[in-house]
C-alpha cells in the first residue's frame, strides 16, 4: 500500500469546521461532559464508507476470536494480515479494507478533535515479547520494568480488590476498539475518539494501564469508578497520576481508572 494512495483515499476523511480546533470554551467542556452524545461538528465516515467500516470492524473480531483475547492485545498488523489469510474462517483482509485502516491510522487525529500525541508512528509496530510480561491469572501483558513494577506494588498495598481491567494494547486492538465504538456511533470517528485512542495515539500501547475495583464490572470505565474504594485508597497512597483528568483539553473524556506511566 503506498502513501500516495493513502492520501488520496484521506480525502474522505474531511472534517467538520469545529473539528480541527483547538479545545477550550464552555461548549467544549458541555461536549466533554456528554462525550456519547453526537455534535454538528463531529467527523463522521462518508455513507459508501459506512458498510467498509462494519466488515472491517467484523474481521478484527474474528482474528481476536481465532488468536484469543490476550494474544490479540499483543499482536502486531503483519501477523493480524497471516492469521486473517490463513484462517478461512476470518477470511483475507480485502484492498479497499487495507486501504481504509492505513487511512485512519495516518489521518491527523486533531481533525477528529483529539489532541493527544501520537506514540506508535508506524502501521507495523508490533509490541516486542521480549519486553512484555503476562501476569498470573490474567489474559492482559504489562511492559515489562515500570508498568508492570507499578501495578504490582499498586496490587501489594491496595490489596486483591485492585484488578487489571486492560494492559498493553498494540494497533491492532486499537483499531478494534476504536472502529467498533464507531461502528456503533453510525460511523461517528470524532464521538469515538471522546472515548477511545484512535489507532497510535493510545498510551497503551507504551506503558500506561488501566485498573478497577474486583465486582465492578463495566461501571470500572465510567467516572463511577472514582467513588469506589479501590480509587479512594489509590489516591491516598498517591498512585493517581491519571493520563485523562477532569477537564483535560486533550478532547477526550474523564478517565479516573487510566493509570499514567509513561510521561
Amino acid at each position: 500500500m503506498r502513501r500516495r494512495a493513502f492520501l488520496a483515499a484521506a480525502a474522505a476523511l474531511a472534517p467538520g469546521a469545529a473539528g480541527a480546533a483547538m479545545p477550550g470554551g464552555a461548549s467544549y467542556f458541555a461536549k466533554m461532559a456528554a462525550f456519547d452524545a453526537p455534535d454538528p461538528a463531529d467527523v463522521r465516515l462518508a455513507p459508501n464508507d459506512r458498510a467498509l467500516l462494519a466488515d472491517v470492524v467484523a474481521r478484527l473480531a474474528r482474528v481476536q476470536s481465532t488468536v484469543g483475547f490476550g494474544n490479540f492485545g499483543v499482536m502486531g498488523f503483519d501477523y493480524m494480515l497471516k492469521i486473517a489469510r490463513g484462517y478461512v474462517s476470518v477470511g483475507a483482509f480485502t484492498r479497499h479494507e487495507l486501504l481504509f485502516l492505513e487511512r485512519v491510522f495516518f489521518t491527523e487525529a486533531s481533525l477528529l478533535g483529539f489532541h493527544g500525541r501520537k506514540v506508535v508512528t508506524r502501521l507495523t509496530h508490533a509490541p516486542p515479547g521480549r519486553e512484555l510480561e503476562r501476569l498470573r491469572g490474567s489474559p492482559a501483558w504489562l511492559f515489562r520494568g515500570a508498568p508492570a513494577d507499578t501495578f504490582l506494588r499498586m496490587r501489594a498495598q491496595v490489596g486483591p480488590e485492585l484488578v487489571l481491567t486492560s494492559g498493553v494494547r498494540g494497533v491492532v486492538k486499537q483499531f478494534h476498539l476504536f472502529l467498533r465504538k464507531a461502528d456503533r456511533a453510525g460511523g461517528n470517528l470524532s464521538l469515538a475518539s471522546r472515548s477511545l485512542a484512535p489507532p497510535g495515539y493510545s498510551y497503551h500501547g507504551v506503558g500506561d494501564f488501566d485498573v478497577g475495583q474486583r465486582g465492578f464490572g463495566r461501571r470500572n470505565f465510567t467516572a463511577d469508578f472514582a467513588t469506589t474504594p479501590v480509587h479512594a485508597r489509590l489516591a491516598e497512597l498517591g498512585y493517581l497520576r491519571i493520563r485523562y483528568p477532569r477537564d483535560n483539553l486533550l478532547g477526550v473524556r474523564y478517565e479516573p481508572w487510566h493509570i499514567r506511566v509513561v510521561a
